[in-house]
């Protein structure tokens, strides 16, 4: 009776366990299989994720390991440029709907970038999602087409340098008369610049773009607040200065006090000016003659050789001593510095201090070849172009040779290996070619600002490299300014010429114009024509001295 009732007690359970297991919910059912992006072409091509020089309608087909719910393309996929603003497209369906092939309509904008994101909530035909999304950068071409109506290389050059002395003319603090270091620097002006505005002014009165009297009473205007308003340092001027005040403007924070080497541009202006205006009966001139004199007499190069070395110092503080404690040597923009030392009034340097400290008894020298040419002097490849530009826009190089180099050698020599770097194109970098070339220091749109060469090449392009080059490579030269002009004016084209610099790779336009770009543009395009600025800088009998103190050699001496 015991093991009948066990019997029974274990039958209703069981028939109790099943009738419960009867009424729990079924499992889910299994998740729809995930998928991939498999590959991609752009016009029938693949290279990758970064697509250039697209036309406007590109086709862009993406596959997938799996048919494509089309429904959920429209929320999935999205093409914007690089401000974010979305760009229309349509799609259709290729192999079983396991391609997407996207064209955009309307056509896309000529030399932009644009962004083409496929997102995970894509679907395919059996709900999965797609497991990672896609990023395609697609790059538009150049539009080839003439932006402005052809006119004469003549008048072009007429046109660039009337629109980039407008940058120093409207610029121009209305106070000290002085370049402001760019057109967004308000009070702050730009010693170095200045001195490259002086004789871009003598340019302009070259060309009629501009009266003599007008010049004159600006660059008296300078030379007035120079005089008067500005803190000196052993006769030498800061890198920036107020321009309302004359107050010191620090570079940096230990860089408060003379900087030699923007001195001596802001010197070579004004002595080329002093040369310029040279009547014996016009007061004005007279008295700028005289007050330049004072200006020029009283910069002690002397003291910048840091108590007698034999070699000069970029900066001195009266906060901070020789704090920055960079010195003025070879090979780079600076041999103004040292002819201009050799030349002073006060305190002028020994040949000795020139060739220790500036050539470094020859260690500047090259000899070695790139893209065929030997450079003589100076870093792998030459380094920056403006090395060929800042002191050379009054020392002549025509002829001028020392015991280091022939000048017009190394500077042509200099630039045609930036134009065939930039012309070979041995990084890869969109947009560079034997017409669109040229890297100098100039604002960038990777660090702000960089010192762009050969060696140092981020993808920036500065018309004011290739520009200012018009003397040591004529045809080179004129191609690119022509490029610039025609093709790419829409984007670089202002009203104070070209801005100061572009990026086609990762596309970008400065906006901007810097006093140091602007600048070299307008003298050298005057130096190519006339010679004017060469002729009267090397006309100063003291440049004369200290050129053959240091051992060269001029057809102006």
């Amino acid at each position: 009776m015991k093991n009948g009732f066990t019997l029974l007690f274990l039958t209703t359970l069981a028939i109790a366990a099943c009738k419960k297991n009867s009424n729990s919910p079924a499992p889910p059912p299994p998740a729809p299989p995930s998928f991939s992006f498999s590959s991609l072409k752009v016009n029938g091509a693949y290279s990758g994720l970064n697509y250039f020089n697209l036309g406007a309608t590109p086709v862009i087909r993406l596959s997938f390991s799996a048919p494509i719910d089309h429904a959920s393309v429209s929320n999935a996929f999205t093409l914007k440029n690089n401000a974010g603003i979305s760009a229309s497209f349509t799609t259709t369906f290729a192999d079983q709907d396991s391609t997407v092939i996207v064209q955009p309509s309307p056509p896309l904008q000529p030399i932009t970038k644009y962004i083409l994101s496929v997102s995970t909530s894509l679907q395919s035909q059996a709900k999965g999602l797609l497991q990672s999304g896609v990023v395609v950068n697609l790059t538009t071409a150049i539009d080839s087409t003439d932006k402005f109506s052809r006119i004469s290389d003549s008048a072009l050059l007429d046109l660039v340098q009337s629109r980039t002395l407008k940058y120093f003319w409207d610029f121009g603090h209305p106070v000290s008369g002085m370049a402001r270091e760019r057109n967004t620097s308000g009070d702050v002006v730009t010693t170095g610049g200045t001195g490259f505005g002086i004789m871009a002014i003598i340019a302009g009165v070259n060309r009629n773009f501009i009266t003599r009297a007008q010049a004159l009473s600006r660059i008296a205007r300078i030379v007035a607040f120079l005089t008067g308003n500005t803190t000196r340092y052993h006769g030498a001027f800061a890198h920036w200065i107020n321009g309302s005040t004359g107050a010191t403007v620090p570079f940096s924070t230990q860089d408060n006090g003379g900087d030699i080497v923007e001195t001596s541009y802001l010197m070579q202006g004004l002595l080329t000016a002093r040369q310029y205006f040279s009547s014996t009966s016009d007061n004005t001139e007279i008295q700028l003659r005289n007050d330049i004199n004072s200006i020029w007499n009283a910069v002690d190069y002397g003291w910048y050789r840091q108590s007698g070395k034999n070699i000069l110092y970029w900066n001195w503080s009266p906060d901070y001593n020789w704090a920055v404690n960079v010195p003025v040597k070879g090979w780079n923009e600076a041999l103004i510095t040292y002819v201009l030392a050799a030349s002073a009034a006060t305190d002028p340097i020994p040949k000795t201090t020139y060739d220790s400290g500036w050539a470094g008894n020859g260690t500047m020298r090259n000899g070695s070849s790139y893209y065929n040419t030997v450079l003589p002097l100076g870093p792998a490849e030459g380094g920056p172009l403006f090395f060929a530009h800042y002191s050379f826009l009054g020392i002549d190089p025509n002829g001028l040779t020392d015991a280091y180099a022939n000048y017009w050698t190394q500077n042509t020599a200099h630039t045609l290996i930036n134009y065939s770097y930039c012309a070979q194109n041995p990084q890869g970098y969109n947009g560079y070619s034997d017409q669109c070339w040229g890297l100098t220091a100039s604002d960038d749109n990777i660090t702000g600002y960089g010192a762009h060469s050969p060696t140092s090449d981020a993808g920036i392009i500065s018309p004011t490299a290739a520009i200012s080059s018009l003397p040591y490579t004529p045809t080179q030269s004129m191609n690119a300014l022509r490029f610039f002009y025609y093709t790419l004016g829409d984007k670089i084209w202002g009203q104070y010429g070209f801005m100061d610099a572009f990026n086609l790779t990762n596309i970008w336009f400065s906006g901007s114009w810097l006093a140091i770009d602007q600048g070299p543009q307008i003298v050298m395009i005057e130096n190519y024509r006339s010679g004017l600025l060469w002729n009267l800088f090397m006309s100063c009998p003291e440049i004369q001295t200290g050129l053959k103190k240091l051992g060269f050699s001029s057809p102006h001496f």
